[in-house]
């Protein structure tokens, strides 16, 4: 003879049964869900730590190839480096190596492609910019004056400012724009660190220019 115990018991069992029956379906999905996100999360760190130390044997090699002058090697590793890596920062650290190493063999076309590769595809801001920056100069070298000034448009990190006002500032002077020249290189000497011997460097353009950065800065100061 069931006691109330039992049908208490009975009933609460009857009622879980239609929770299940109405939400179980939905339940099992969100929880299939969440575990299946931790799970894809750990997978994607253990794949991100594998592809880092395969792109870090690979960069090995972009770095001996620059090391040794075997340009065959060279470009043959940084195609692989882009096709398999190209969102790690091994991939772009090996764009701006490759760049210089072409740099200096002449080949100023291969480091443009080079350069123009980590700008476009650069995850990291930082690589980006100098890769940016360097472009500019490139491009100056081959008199593409207006091609690298739109590779210093846009917005860089904060610390590169003063870079990207010296090197508009040599475009101006190479353009032969000298007002302009030195209102760019007032604005690099204002803003790199006394400390720094780049700052040095600004400060001999501007006296080439007839400019006294010292009575500078106290001038553009007063008109803020």
């Amino acid at each position: 003879m069931a006691t109330p115990l039992d049908l208490q018991e009975q009933e609460q069992l009857e009622e879980l049964k239609h929770f299940w029956k109405k939400y179980g379906n939905l339940i099992t999905w969100v929880l299939l869900i969440v575990f299946g996100a931790l799970a894809a999360w750990n997978v994607y760190n253990y794949w991100q730590r594998g592809q880092a130390v395969k792109a870090s044997v690979l960069y090995d090699s972009v770095e001996s190839a620059a090391e040794s002058g075997d340009m065959t090697l060279l470009a043959r590793s940084f195609d692989d480096m882009k096709s398999r890596f190209g969102r790690t920062t091994y991939a772009q650290q090996s764009g701006l190596l490759v760049a210089k190493t072409l740099d200096a063999k002449g080949n100023i076309e291969g480091a443009k492609a080079a350069l123009a590769w980590v700008a476009d595809h650069a995850s990291d801001e930082g690589y980006q910019a100098i890769a940016k920056l360097r472009l500019a100069a490139v491009l100056m070298e081959l008199k593409a004056y207006g091609e690298a000034r739109k590779q210093l448009e846009g917005s860089f990190p904060a610390q590169f400012a003063p870079l990207v006002a010296d090197r508009l500032g040599d475009i101006d002077v190479l353009q032969g724009n000298k007002a302009e020249a030195v209102v760019e290189y007032r604005k690099a000497y204002q803003g790199l660190d006394p400390q720094l011997q780049y700052r040095r460097m600004v400060e001999v353009k501007l006296n080439a220019l007839g400019v006294d950065p010292q009575a500078a800065t106290p001038a553009a100061g007063g008109s803020q």
